[in-house]
């Protein structure tokens, strides 16, 4: 009463008298769902690359020589290279600066040996050869018979954060500069009081160097017992 499609498989044989004669063929009928779990398979792999396309971090992918096998739309987003551009490219030499070459291609080697890499960083060229850092994960790919066929990353573009890091560094240490090199004597203690800053300018004028002091009670040590009282309530 329902109708359905079923895929069979044929083999046909030749059918033979006693004499060994044929006569006819005889069907060998084999009902099978081959098809069906191909058009599932096809399915599956279909979904699975829109996932990648459309994911919103940078997927890579790398075959067992290392060349681009995989390069998702973030990727070509941030890094202004299209997947026809890069597909068949070696990564590592291709695609990363130089300084991290030698780091990134042993974790990708050892990627392709089953030891997998979380959060290592990963910096790109750009198009236009400005560097994009991204924070990546990369996962061995193996296929259907557990077999290595390459690597698979999914990154995090952190360039921003490195930039706000880098930034960061900068300005303390224009901070720094300026206070070593200030016409003014400046001093710093922490929160128990002892020395941990000291600039040029103290130094001259003490003939303590910032070496000496480091480390020991300002109050105790270099202001005159009289003033020591008042000088503490001051900093406390």
């Amino acid at each position: 009463e329902n109708v359905k499609t079923v895929h069979v498989t044929l083999n046909v044989s030749p059918k033979r008298n006693t004499d060994g004669s044929r006569t006819g063929m005889v069907p060998e009928q084999e009902d099978t769902d081959r098809t069906e779990v191909e058009e599932q398979r096809t399915r599956v792999n279909q979904e699975l690359q829109n996932f990648i396309d459309t994911a919103n971090a940078p997927i890579f992918g790398i075959d067992e020589k290392g060349l681009v096998n995989v390069w998702n739309n973030k990727a070509a987003e941030i890094t202004g290279f299209s997947s026809q551009e890069v597909l068949g490219r070696n990564l590592v030499q291709d695609f990363i600066t130089e300084e991290f070459r030698v780091s990134v291609k042993e974790v990708l080697d050892n990627a392709l040996l089953g030891q997998e890499a979380a959060n290592f960083e990963f910096p790109l060229y750009t198009k236009d050869q400005t560097r994009v850092e991204v924070l990546l994960n990369a996962t061995t790919r193996r296929d259907v018979d557990g077999k290595v066929i390459g690597v698979i990353g999914v990154g995090q573009d952190i360039t921003d954060r490195k930039e706000a890091e880098e930034e960061k560094t900068r300005v303390a240490q224009e901070l720094q500069n300026f206070i070593d090199t200030a016409n003014a004597p400046i001093f710093g203690i922490d929160d128990k009081g002892l020395v941990n800053e000291w600039n040029n300018k103290a130094a001259e004028i003490t003939g303590f160097s910032k070496d000496e002091v480091n480390g020991k009670n300002l109050v105790e040590v270099y202001i005159t017992e009289e003033f020591r009282a008042s000088v503490k309530e001051v900093l406390d």
